[in-house]
């Protein structure tokens, strides 16, 4: 008994951990952060790494926390959110598997008119880059899930351990950045696309069937 609640913990790890990194996608993120710290010394970029992901951690926690508040308030079910949320998944997923910033997170004209900025670190970088609708509604519909106290936690474990790769990516960006090359990048964006691309459709679709299944 005991090792199937493990087994079955470990396997909601995995899915909430790759739900929750595939929609942030830090490293696709890369390219962008660097555009927008280049003139920074190292010190000051590291520092803006450290205010955003802080920031974009904190946001995604809060709305995990007070996502099914906020959905009773509105009069919103989940499964209404899911595909909504898997709809928008999707366009960013497309966006991804063509290597193109997506307007959800973040659109060219607000990276170059963030270039003098000093509060960059909030907008454009923790919100909507990292923190974006698209990461939002996925939070809130993981938690929105399920009953399970251990799951919610392993939910919000998910979301910390995330936004700490997220930290360190962004801290060694131009090391990742020279090694992996443009190009690498594109394809791991296009990778991460096509798993953002599965897990929209698999939103939509458990959406679509309760919300079918509720009016019969």
């Amino acid at each position: 008994m005991i090792t199937e609640i493990i087994t079955e913990n470990i396997g909601f790890f995995i899915y909430a951990f790759t739900s929750v990194f595939v929609v942030i996608s830090p490293i696709s993120g890369v390219v962008t952060f660097i555009s927008l710290t280049s003139k920074m010394t190292r010190d000051e970029k590291n520092q803006i790494a450290k205010k955003s992901v802080t920031l974009a951690c904190l946001i995604a926690f809060f709305f995990a926390v007070t996502g099914n508040i906020i959905l009773e308030l509105f009069s919103i079910s989940v499964d209404s959110l899911r595909v909504a949320g898997g709809i928008l998944l999707f366009s960013i997923a497309f966006d991804m598997m063509h290597a193109k910033i997506s307007r959800e997170s973040i659109t060219e004209e607000e990276i170059s008119q963030s270039q003098e900025r000093e509060d960059i670190w909030v907008f454009p970088i923790g919100l909507p880059l990292l923190t974006g609708p698209g990461a939002i509604s996925t939070v809130i519909v993981l938690m929105g899930s399920t009953e399970n106290i251990e799951q919610k936690i392993i939910i919000l474990v998910s979301i910390i351990l995330t936004f700490i790769f997220c930290l360190y990516i962004f801290l060694f960006s131009r090391r990742i950045h020279k090694f992996i090359g443009y190009n690498g990048m594109l394809v791991f964006t296009r990778l991460m696309g096509l798993l953002l691309a599965a897990l929209a459709v698999n939103l939509t679709s458990a959406g679509l069937i309760n919300i079918f299944s509720l009016t019969k």
